[in-house]
């Protein structure tokens, strides 16, 4: 598949026009995300070749028992079955999700979102020769051409067996597979990711941190939204006044909470619900708190269960946070921005859960198992 991509991509390239010249442009992360260019060419061909290398996850012994009576216990890893994904403006998803489902022993159905429909039904053509010439059948990778009452349809009543469905998208999609599907569900896309900036913290470091969150993809669901800053934070003015003279070069509209009013630059945030939003925008809302107790309890109240940051330069405190932030990553030190399953060092995602069962954060190819129990005798009764 990664040679097919490279031999292709000219045509790809041109498909993925088609679907840019229909979008209308409304959404500025959607547009970041139905776009294939260069780089996200060589991204897919580079996860591919990153996946083919890693071990199979398949048949792994994770646990072993003997019996008393000689019977030998054993649980393995295996493939759950057939997945459907469900996500929007995504054409690198066609690619890392089928990649990770295939290697995993899983069919995959892909419901993508109409915008990206001329893009992924190349690249599932792609899927289809390269399954073909390895003799595998076609149906491993299977486009699922729906509209949402058709989607609906086959949520509650699915034609073939559906092992597991992951919504990846917005709010709303979420939700609506969660209220019709009929088998399990993991939830994976809504960010919403705080840095908390300490006193104890190297404020060049809270600044680069803060700056890349925000604006080196605002598409991406490991973006930041928001920034808690210790009220007792040294030099707070003018660690603020740089915070926001660099926010503004890259155009980004700032909130602030009551407790920040008047910062010039700022304006202050309609309503408390402000605090639960995912911007995917360049936006962003800056609060203050009293302490890491404080900042704790705000991100564990308003935060999405994504990514979530401590800024500072005391160990005690960034271990504290790490432990009682409820958060699928926990950083210190360091930018939201790697929550990503190629950085994470997995060769790739086929999604990021929010979820705590069965897996949370990146859901790479060790993942997308499940186990089963072997068993074995000689005539044992019980």
């Amino acid at each position: 598949m990664a040679r097919l991509i490279s031999v292709e991509k000219t045509a790809l390239l041109s498909a993925n026009k088609l679907d840019m010249d229909n979008y209308n442009g409304a959404d500025l992360a959607m547009g970041d995300r139905l776009k294939v260019d260069d780089v996200k060419v060589n991204g897919m061909i580079s996860s591919l070749e990153k996946l083919a290398k890693e071990p199979d996850p398949l048949g792994i012994e994770r646990f072993a028992f003997s019996h008393e009576n000689g019977i030998k216990v054993s649980n393995k890893t295996a493939p759950f079955g057939t997945i459907l994904i469900i996500y929007e403006s995504r054409p690198d998803v066609t690619i890392e999700a089928a990649g990770i489902a295939f290697k995993s022993g899983n069919k995959i159905l892909l419901k993508g979102g109409k915008e990206s429909l001329n893009s992924n039904l190349f690249l599932v053509n792609l899927w289809h020769k390269a399954l073909e010439e390895h003799d595998c059948p076609k149906d491993w990778v299977t486009y699922l051409e729906f509209d949402r009452t058709q989607t609906q349809a086959f949520l509650e009543n699915p034609t073939q067996k559906l092992d597991l469905i992951v919504p990846r998208g917005g709010e709303k999609l979420i939700a609506f597979v969660k209220k019709h599907a009929r088998c399990p569900v993991i939830v994976s896309g809504r960010g919403n990711n705080f840095v908390y900036v300490d006193t104890d913290a190297d404020l060049q470091m809270a600044l680069d941190i803060i700056i890349n969150g925000k604006t080196s993809k605002i598409s991406a669901c490991n973006a930041l939204d928001k920034v808690l800053i210790s009220r007792d934070l040294h030099r707070k003015q003018e660690f603020l006044q740089h915070l926001i003279q660099s926010l503004k070069k890259h155009k980004v509209e700032i909130l602030t909470d009551a407790k920040l009013e008047g910062l010039e630059g700022t304006s202050v945030m309609p309503d408390a619900q402000v605090w639960y939003e995912e911007f995917l925008d360049y936006k962003i809302l800056i609060g203050q708190v009293p302490d890491l107790e404080e900042a704790v309890h705000t991100i564990n109240t308003y935060g999405g269960g994504h990514s979530a940051v401590i800024v500072t330069n005391n160990e005690e405190k960034a271990e504290t946070f790490m432990t009682s932030v409820d958060s699928a990553a926990v950083y210190h030190n360091a930018s939201s921005r790697f929550t990503d399953g190629g950085e994470f060092g997995l060769g790739g995602e086929l999604a990021i859960s929010t979820d705590k069962l069965h897996q949370r954060g990146p859901i790479g190819l060790q993942h997308l198992v499940t186990n089963k129990w072997y068993v074995k005798g000689n005539g044992q009764v019980r």
